[in-house]
């Protein structure tokens, strides 16, 4: 009897993740091979039209930092991207300009955001210059009415009249279009490699503990690389541009997932249903990478689940319709530690001044704009 039970949890965890297996390559649009896990890529992706330099990295590192990119003055960034930290900032929600609560999603870490092909939770995005701009305008995060605005602050900076010659020539060179690619460039330098699962992968045998090797192996039993494949564990190789998605939760009336659903509200955000306004978005998301997911809870789209341990059995019983076992649950979260990497030595910039003056006093006009534009 138990054989026989032990056989059939074994074969509906199969077909379960046939099925995601399925659905995954219908919602990332492409038919690839999927691999789990590999090495930490040698270099970032970049784009022909935004190629990387020390000047350009340096100018994206200073207007990163920048609050003065925000409607009011105090919101950069960092704020919500803490380089000095996870790249997140640890809030289930964050805050944007005048105290507002940010966009019903948890800010996800900016580290290796290089590698997504991706941007955002629901794909939106397709580079990292495409997500440059969009919290700079978004009414609740930075709320700069207009991309005009921006530059015409930024231009009254001496510093930054400079700054952007150096980089992108003597014509017109302080444009929304050069602070998205300064940025993005900068955010290219934030890549972590070298985690314990890599040295494991390059052959130090002694790098994942025996808890850690239990928890890939059950990893991979359940299926999960059907989603979380390659070497980001995020997606099996389709091109940047081309978004990697699931539908989550996929079994929401597991009587198991059903309680998690409405503790944790997870189906309150429509996903990319939001972008897409087709039915079969609803509830769809960019599949995360697990790179330095330790790190970076709290956990899912919208930040209601504050540790690894319980986003695990989320997974697996809204995912998989498995519910795991103490065991498994603390290795598949060892291993999941294993694929923390080393992260960059940040140190924060000078930014330019603004001798004898300020460039803040019309923040009372800016903000009508951006109230007037926030309700068309």
């Amino acid at each position: 009897m138990e054989i026989a039970k032990l056989h059939g949890q074994r074969q509906y965890r199969l077909v379960i993740a046939r099925a995601v297996l399925a659905a995954s390559i219908c919602l990332g649009g492409t038919e690839v091979a999927f691999a789990f896990g590999g090495e930490f890529p040698s270099k970032v992706p970049v784009p022909a039209n935004n190629p990387m330099t020390p000047a350009k990295i340096a100018l994206g590192k200073q207007l990163f930092f920048d609050p003065r990119l925000s409607l009011t003055g105090d919101v950069s960034c960092e704020t919500c991207h803490n380089v000095m930290g996870n790249g997140s900032d640890g809030l289930p929600l964050a805050f944007g300009v005048l105290g507002r609560v940010d966009t019903p999603r948890h800010a996800p870490s900016v580290f290796n955001a290089a590698f997504n092909t991706v941007q955002f939770w629901d794909g939106r995005a397709n580079s990292l210059e495409a997500q440059a701009k969009g919290p700079i305008l978004n009414h609740v995060e930075m709320g700069m009415p207009n991309a005009a605005d921006l530059v015409r602050r930024l231009q009254e900076i001496p510093g930054y009249r400079d700054e952007f010659r150096k980089v992108f020539g003597d014509k017109g060179p302080i444009t929304f279009e050069h602070v998205a690619q300064a940025i993005a460039t900068y955010e290219r330098t934030l890549v972590t490699p070298d985690s314990p699962y890599d040295r494991y992968v390059k052959g130090d045998k002694a790098a994942l503990s025996s808890s850690a090797i239990a928890g890939m192996k059950t990893i991979r039993s359940f299926g999960c690389e059907a989603c979380h494949a390659g070497p980001m564990f995020d997606n099996p190789g389709t091109p940047m541009g081309t978004g990697w998605f699931q539908k989550f939760p996929v079994q929401p009336h597991n009587p198991v997932c059903a309680k998690y659903v409405q503790k944790y509200h997870l189906m309150d955000d429509p996903g990319r249903f939001d972008v897409t306004h087709k039915a079969a978005d609803m509830h769809v998301f960019k599949v995360p990478s697990w790179r330095n997911v330790a790190l970076e809870a709290p956990y899912f789209h919208n930040g209601s689940v504050g540790t690894l341990q319980t986003a695990v059995r989320v997974m697996a019983a809204c995912q998989l319709g498995l519910t795991v076992t103490n065991k498994q649950v603390n290795d598949i979260v060892s291993f999941l530690d294993s694929l923390t990497g080393k992260f960059p030595k940040e140190t924060m910039p000078t930014l330019p001044e603004t001798p004898n003056t300020t460039i803040m006093m019309n923040v009372s006009r800016l903000e009508k704009v951006a109230v007037k534009n926030a309700k068309k």
